[in-house]
C-alpha cells in the first residue's frame, strides 16, 4: 500500500512536533506584542491581516502544544510508544507553564474585536481547561530526581496564571453588558414621601411653603494638573471619561455638555483634534488591551511579580540545572523561552512607561498628597515633573505621540468600474469567495488628511453650533448650505428628497465628474489645501464606508445601488473601452459619461427595474457646472458650497453611526471624522423646599 506521508517523514514530525509548537508559540507572541497596539495607528491592510493571523493561531498553537506533552504521559510509562527520550520529557514538561503565559497573551491586545469581549465566559472555560491541564502535566512528571527542575517551574505557573487570569478579567470587562454596569452611578433614591409629608405638615399649621429651585454648582472649565505640559492629556482624559459613558448608551449631564461646549469653543482646532486622538486612545486602549489591569495599582504589582518570577527561573536555570542531562537543541529552547518570556515582560513594561496612562498618572500626584496612605508619593513627588519631562522625550523620538493613523481610505466608483487594474487569480478567487473583497482592496487607497482640512471642518462646525442646537446640526445633510447659497430649488432633490445613501451615490459621482472637468478645463492640479481636494477626499471616504462598512450608515438599500450602478457603468465602460484606453483613459472615462444626453430624467426611464444612479449623478454634475455658466458663480464659490455639504454629509453619518460601529473602527485605524462627534442630553435638575414666614 503506497502511503501519502512517508515514514520517514511521520518520524521526523514526532520528534520534532512539540518543539516546533513551542517555537511558533513564542513568535506568535513577540508578533502580537509587536503589532497588537500598532493598529490603533497604522491603517495598512497587511497589519490587520498579519495580527488577525497571530491572535486567531496563538491560543490554538499554545493548546495544541499542551495536548503534545500530557500525551507523553502514556508513552512514559510504555517506552516502545514514545518517540522522545525520558530527559527530552521531563524538559518538555518544564516547558508546560510557559505555555500558560503564553495563553495569557501580551498587555498590548487581549481582543481582535469586540464579540471577543463578549466571548469572555469561553475564555473562563479555556482558562480552568488549560490551567488544569497544565497542572496535572506538572504533577503527573513530578519525581524526586528531577525535583529542582519541578520546583523551578513553580514561579513560571505563578506569572502564567496571573497572565492568564488578566486577560479573561479585562476580556469580562470590556464586554458590552460589564462595561455598562461598572458606568451606572449608585442608585439615588428618591426623597418625595418626607418632601409631601413636610409639604403636608406645614399647610397643616398654615406656614406657608413655596419650591425654588437648588443652583447647580458652577461650572469651572478646564483642568489644572501640577505639571502644565500635561494639561491636553488630563482635559483629553475628561472627554474619555465622557465617551465611555456614551459608549454605553448613558444620558450625559449639564456638566458634560458644558465641558464639550468649552473644549470646541475654546481652543484652536489643531489643539482639538489633538485632544480627540489621545481620547480615542484610551477608549481603544480600555476595549482591546489590559489597560483596565496594567494601568492600576493591583496591575504594577502583577507586573513585578511577573517580571520576578522569569527573570529569577532564567537565573536558576542557569546556574543550578545540570543541562548535560538533556540534549542540546531541547536546552536551546529553554533558553530561547525563559529569554523570550522576560523580554516580552520588560518591552510590556516599556510600552506601559510611554503610555498617555503614564503621562496622566505622573502628573496627578498633587492629587495623591492630600491622602496620608501616599506617604511615599510625598517623599518622591518632586522627582514626577523631571520624569514625566523625560518620559515625554522618549515618546516623541519612538513616535509613542502617534494617536491615529492621520488618513483617509478612499474609494472611486468610476475607477472601480473602468477596471484598468486586472485582478490576479480572479478565476481562483471566485471560486473561493474573496475576488468582491480583493477586488474592492485594490481599488482603495490612503491620503493623509491635510491639516487644512481639519481647520475648514472645525471652524464649519464651529459656526453651525453657534447658529442651531447641536440636534440640529447632526439632522443636517447638506441641505442647510443649499439654504445658505440659494441652491435648495436647485438641488434639494439630491439630498432631501433621496435617502441618504442615494445622496452619497449621487453626489460622489457629480464631484467626480466636475473634479476631472475642472481639471481638463483649467489644466491645473488641485492643491492639498484647495476645498476642490477636501471634496475628493470627503466623497470618496464616504463612498468606501457606503461600499466595504454599509453599517456605519442608515439603514438602507445603499449596497443594491452601488452593485446596479457599477453593473451599468461598467457595461457602458466596456463598450467604449477603445476610447477610454490609453495614459489619459481615466479623464475621457469622465468626458464620455457628460456627453451622454440627460435632459430626459434617468428615474423616469429606468423605473423600479434598476437602482442605478449613474445618469442621475451626470444630471447633477452638469446641474453644478451651470452654476458657473447661469448662475455666474466663480470656480472658488462653487467648490466651498461642495465642500460644505460633504462636510455636512460627513457630520451626519457619523451622528447616525452606532457607538459600537465606532468602537470597531478605532482597531482599524481610525477614520477621520466618523469618530468625532458628541451626542449632548440634558439631565433634569433638582428641587428644593424653601419656607416663607
Amino acid at each position: 500500500m503506497v502511503k501519502i506521508i512517508p515514514d520517514s517523514v511521520g518520524k521526523l514530525w514526532n520528534e520534532w512536533d512539540v518543539r516546533i509548537m513551542v517555537v511558533i508559540s513564542l513568535c506568535l507572541q513577540i508578533l502580537l506584542i509587536l503589532f497588537g497596539s500598532r493598529r490603533k495607528y497604522i491603517a495598512k491592510p497587511w497589519l490587520r491581516i498579519v495580527t488577525w493571523t497571530a491572535y486567531l493561531s496563538a491560543d490554538w498553537v499554545a493548546a495544541v502544544a499542551l495536548g503534545m506533552i500530557s500525551s507523553f504521559q502514556q508513552g512514559e510509562n510504555d517506552p516502545e510508544s514514545s518517540t522522545h527520550s525520558n530527559s527530552s520529557q521531563i524538559l518538555m514538561v518544564f516547558w508546560v507553564p510557559f505555555l500558560l503565559l503564553h495563553l495569557g497573551g501580551p498587555d498590548t491586545i487581549t481582543a481582535y474585536s469586540l464579540e471577543d469581549n463578549a466571548l469572555w465566559l469561553r475564555h473562563l472555560l479555556g482558562l480552568l481547561v488549560e490551567v488544569g491541564t497544565a497542572l496535572y502535566i506538572f504533577l503527573q512528571s513530578w519525581t524526586t530526581s528531577q525535583y529542582q527542575l519541578s520546583l523551578l517551574a513553580i514561579p513560571i505557573f505563578v506569572s502564567g496564571i496571573i497572565k492568564y487570569g488578566e486577560r479573561t478579567w479585562v476580556l469580562r470587562s470590556a464586554s458590552s453588558e460589564r462595561f455598562r454596569e461598572l458606568l451606572l452611578p449608585p442608585p439615588n433614591q428618591s426623597d418625595y414621601a418626607e418632601f409631601a409629608t413636610e409639604v403636608y405638615s406645614k399647610e397643616i399649621r398654615g406656614e406657608p411653603a413655596a419650591f425654588s429651585m437648588i443652583p447647580e454648582a458652577p461650572f469651572v472649565p478646564g483642568v489644572h494638573p501640577t505639571i502644565a505640559e500635561a494639561k491636553p492629556i488630563h482635559e483629553a482624559y475628561q472627554l474619555f471619561k465622557i465617551l465611555k459613558r456614551l459608549c454605553a448608551d448613558l444620558i450625559l449631564d449639564h456638566y458634560d455638555e458644558r465641558w464639550c461646549h468649552y473644549m470646541i469653543g475654546d481652543h484652536p482646532f489643531d489643539y482639538v483634534f489633538k485632544l480627540l486622538e489621545i481620547e480615542l486612545g484610551f477608549m481603544y486602549d480600555v476595549l482591546y488591551t489590559k489597560a483596565n489591569v496594567v494601568y492600576s495599582l493591583t496591575g504594577i504589582i502583577f507586573r513585578s511579580i511577573s517580571l520576578v518570577c522569569c527573570i529569577s527561573t532564567f537565573f536558576i536555570f542557569c546556574l543550578v540545572i545540570d543541562k548535560h542531562r538533556y540534549s542540546t537543541i531541547d536546552v536551546a529552547i529553554t533558553y530561547l523561552l525563559s529569554v523570550g518570556a522576560i523580554a516580552l515582560e520588560l518591552y510590556a513594561i516599556a510600552a506601559l512607561v510611554l503610555t498617555d496612562w503614564t503621562q496622566y498618572w505622573l502628573s496627578k500626584y498633587k492629587h495623591w498628597l492630600s491622602q496620608p496612605k501616599y506617604w511615599l508619593i510625598k517623599r518622591l513627588h518632586t522627582l514626577a515633573p523631571p520624569i514625566y519631562r523625560a518620559n515625554s522625550y522618549f515618546r516623541l523620538k519612538l513616535s509613542y505621540e502617534k494617536g491615529w493613523s492621520g488618513t483617509m481610505t478612499q474609494f472611486n466608483l468610476i475607477d472601480f468600474c473602468v477596471k484598468e487594474k486586472p485582478i490576479k487569480f480572479g478565476g481562483i478567487q471566485k471560486f473561493i469567495g474573496t475576488y468582491d473583497i480583493w477586488e474592492k482592496y485594490c481599488y482603495s487607497t490612503l491620503e493623509d488628511v491635510p491639516i487644512k482640512m481639519k481647520q475648514f471642518i472645525f471652524e464649519q462646525l464651529k459656526v453651525a453650533r453657534s447658529e442651531s442646537h447641536v440636534s440640529q446640526v447632526l439632522s443636517w445633510r447638506g441641505d442647510q448650505v443649499l439654504k445658505k447659497t440659494n441652491c435648495v430649488e436647485k438641488l434639494n432633490w439630491s439630498l432631501v428628497e433621496v435617502p441618504f445613501d442615494q445622496s452619497i451615490l449621487l453626489w460622489h459621482i457629480a464631484t467626480d465628474l466636475c473634479y476631472y472637468t475642472d481639471l481638463e478645463k483649467y489644466q491645473e492640479i488641485p492643491t492639498p489645501d484647495s476645498k476642490q481636494n477636501f471634496s475628493k477626499l470627503v466623497s470618496n471616504y464616504l463612498m468606501h464606508i457606503l461600499v466595504t462598512r454599509p453599517f456605519m450608515l442608515p439603514k438602507g438599500i445603499g449596497k443594491i445601488r452601488f452593485r446596479d450602478t457599477c453593473a451599468e457603468a461598467t457595461k457602458f465602460f466596456e463598450k467604449r473601452r477603445s476610447i477610454i484606453s490609453g495614459s489619459h483613459g481615466k479623464g475621457r472615462a469622465r468626458q464620455v459619461l457628460l456627453e451622454v444626453n440627460t435632459d430626459v430624467d434617468p428615474e423616469s426611464v429606468i423605473g423600479d427595474r434598476s437602482k442605478t444612479v449613474l445618469f442621475t449623478g451626470c444630471r447633477l454634475a452638469k446641474q453644478l457646472q451651470s452654476l458657473e455658466t447661469e448662475e455666474e458663480w466663480g470656480n472658488e464659490e462653487k467648490w466651498e458650497m461642495i465642500a460644505k455639504v460633504w462636510i455636512e454629509m460627513l457630520c451626519y453619518a457619523a451622528s447616525q453611526c452606532g457607538w459600537n460601529e465606532h468602537a470597531q473602527h478605532l482597531r482599524k485605524g481610525g477614520d477621520f471624522g466618523l469618530s468625532e462627534q458628541f451626542q449632548i442630553r440634558v439631565g433634569a435638575p433638582r428641587i428644593s423646599i424653601e419656607t416663607r414666614g
